[in-house]
């Protein structure tokens, strides 16, 4: 279970890495129309989009960690 859970905090771990490169991606293309555009733009909606997506994986992440903690105390 302990091997799942390592390959799972993994990939995990790089879903969270790759979220973090789109999202600076989509903050690079910012052009200036979107900055003085009003209201939202795609690109604002896409680096907030990336942004919920980095989060939510990092919590799978630190979720995956505590499970692993738990397991390793209730073994030893």
């Amino acid at each position: 279970m302990q091997n799942l859970l390592g390959i799972l905090l993994i990939a995990a771990m790089i879903a969270t890495v790759a979220m973090l490169v789109r999202g600076i991606i989509a903050f690079l293309r910012t052009s200036e129309a979107d900055l003085k555009g009003s209201g939202v733009s795609e690109s604002g909606l896409k680096q907030n989009r990336m942004m919920r997506m980095r989060i939510a994986w990092q919590a799978v992440a630190i979720i995956i960690v505590i499970l692993l903690l738990v397991m390793s105390r209730s073994q030893g």
